[in-house]
C-alpha cells in the first residue's frame, strides 16, 4: 500500500514537472519578440506562440518542432511573394487563427501559404487565405486535421493556379467545414488513403471541386460542389463512400456532377445531382452502387460510357432530366431496380406502388447524339418522339436487357438529415 502511494506521489509531481516546461510566448509590435519567426525560435517543444493582431511581413517561416502557433484577432501574416510563407517539418504542431496572404507565384515549385511536410498529428486550423498559389499542402504527412479554413484564389485558368487544399501521400486526415474558391482544384488527393472529406464547400473552382488520382478507402460527406469546372473526378480509385452531398449548378462542354474512372468497389449514396450538364459520367468502373440518390434538371443524369459491370443503380429518382440514361453500346451488366422516373407513362392496376410495365430509360436519341452532337437541336421534335417509341418497342441500338421491371409510381423520400 505504501509502494502505491509513493508511485502515486511520484507520477503526480512527473505530471506538474511535464506541465511547468510548457511557456507562451508572446509576439506583438510592442512586445520583446516581434516577429513570428523570432517567437518560434525562442519556444520549446510543447510550448504555445501567441501571435497578436498586426502585420506581420514574413516569408519562409519554419516551424521544426513540436509548438502551437496560434493567432490573436486574426493576424495578417504577408508573404511579400518571396515564396512559401509557413513550413511545417515536425510532429504535434498546431497552426491557429491567421490571415495568410501573398504567396509567391512559381511555375517550377509548388508555393503554398502553409506546407506540411513529414508530420504526424498537426492541426491546421482557422486560417484565411488569400493571394496564393497552392492553399495548404500536406506532403507525406499523417494522423492531422485540417479544419474550417476559408481559401480564396483568384484562379482564371488551371496552368496559372494551384489548388486549395493538396494531399500527396497523406494517411488518415480529416478535412473538414473548408470554404475553398476560385482556384485550380478545391481539394486534391493523389496517393492518399483513409481521408475524410466531410462538411465542406468548394466552390467556383477553374477545374474540380474535388480530385481524386490513386487514393482508397475515403470518405466524402456532407459537402457541396458547385459552379466549378466539374464537380468531383474519382479516378483510378476504389473503396470509397460518397455520401450526402450536393452537386449542383456544374456546366459546360466538358463539365459533369461526378466523374468515376477506373473506380471500383464504391458507394454513392443519398446525394444529390442539380443542374449539371452530366450527373454522373462513368467509364471502367465496376461494383459499385447507386442508391437514394436525386438527379434532378441535369442534362444526362448517369453516362455510362463503356467497360462497366455488376453496378446497381436502386432507389433513385430520376427527374426531369434531357436524358435519364446514357448508353454507347448494347451490353449491359448494371442492375436497375426501384428507381422513380418521371418520364415513365406506364399504369400501377394493382396499386402497389410498382409500375406493371418495365421502363428503358436510355433512348434512340440520346444513343444519337453521342455519335453526332449536333443533333442535339432536334431534341424536342415529334420526329425524335417516334424514333425513341420505335426503338422502345424494338431495340436495335440500345441494350434490349436495360430496363427497370419495378419502376416507383411515386417520388422515392430521401432522408438527409
Amino acid at each position: 500500500m505504501r509502494n502505491t502511494n509513493v508511485i502515486s506521489v511520484i507520477i503526480i509531481l512527473l505530471i506538474c514537472t511535464t506541465n511547468s516546461w510548457a511557456n507562451t510566448i508572446t509576439v506583438c509590435a510592442t512586445c520583446v519578440v516581434q516577429t513570428i519567426s523570432e517567437g518560434i525560435a525562442k519556444a520549446q517543444v510543447g510550448d504555445t506562440v501567441i501571435v497578436h493582431k498586426g502585420i506581420y511581413k514574413e516569408a519562409n517561416i519554419k516551424i521544426n518542432k513540436g509548438i502551437t502557433l496560434l493567432g490573436k484577432d486574426l493576424p495578417v501574416i504577408d508573404g511579400e511573394k518571396k515564396g512559401e510563407i509557413i513550413t511545417i517539418g515536425a510532429n504535434n504542431v498546431t497552426l491557429d487563427g491567421f490571415k495568410i496572404i501573398n504567396v509567391g507565384v512559381s511555375y517550377t515549385t509548388d508555393y503554398a501559404s502553409v506546407r506540411v511536410v513529414n508530420s504526424e498529428n498537426f492541426i491546421i486550423q482557422n486560417l484565411e487565405l488569400e493571394k496564393l498559389f497552392f492553399g495548404i499542402y500536406l506532403q507525406k504527412s499523417n494522423n492531422g486535421k485540417v479544419l474550417n479554413n476559408k481559401v480564396r484564389g483568384e484562379a482564371v485558368t488551371e496552368f496559372n493556379s494551384g489548388n486549395a487544399i493538396h494531399l500527396w501521400y497523406c494517411k488518415n486526415v480529416e478535412v473538414r467545414g473548408n470554404d475553398v474558391q476560385k482556384v485550380r482544384d478545391g481539394i486534391y488527393l493523389e496517393f492518399s488513403h483513409n481521408i475524410k472529406i466531410i462538411d465542406n464547400l468548394s466552390k467556383n473552382n477553374v477545374r474540380y471541386g474535388l480530385h481524386f488520382m490513386f487514393s482508397n478507402n475515403n470518405y466524402v460527406i456532407n459537402n457541396i460542389f458547385e459552379t466549378n469546372g466539374a464537380g468531383i473526378a474519382l479516378m483510378f480509385s476504389k473503396f470509397m463512400e460518397v455520401e450526402n452531398n450536393i452537386i449542383q449548378k456544374n456546366w459546360g462542354t466538358a463539365a459533369y456532377g461526378i466523374l468515376l474512372k477506373e473506380v471500383n468497389d464504391a458507394n454513392l449514396v443519398n446525394n444529390v445531382f442539380l443542374e449539371n450538364t452530366v450527373g454522373i459520367t462513368v467509364e471502367g468502373s465496376n461494383r459499385l452502387l447507386y442508391s437514394h440518390n436525386d438527379f434532378t434538371s441535369n442534362g444526362y443524369a448517369l453516362k455510362v460510357k463503356g467497360a462497366c459491370y455488376d453496378n446497381k443503380i436502386v432507389e433513385n429518382n430520376f427527374l426531369y432530366n434531357s436524358f435519364d440514361i446514357s448508353y454507347n453500346g448494347r451490353i449491359n451488366d448494371n442492375r436497375f431496380n426501384n428507381n422513380f422516373w418521371s418520364n415513365y407513362t406506364g399504369y400501377d392496376l394493382d396499386k402497389n406502388g410498382i409500375g406493371d410495365v418495365p421502363y428503358r430509360p436510355v433512348k434512340l436519341f440520346s444513343y444519337i447524339v453521342n455519335r453526332t452532337p449536333e443533333t442535339i437541336i432536334l431534341l424536342r421534335s415529334l420526329f425524335i418522339d417516334i424514333i425513341d417509341f420505335s426503338e422502345k418497342v424494338s431495340p436495335v441500338f440500345t441494350p434490349d436487357d436495360l430496363m427497370d421491371k419495378n419502376p416507383k409510381m411515386k417520388i422515392i423520400s430521401h432522408d438527409r438529415n
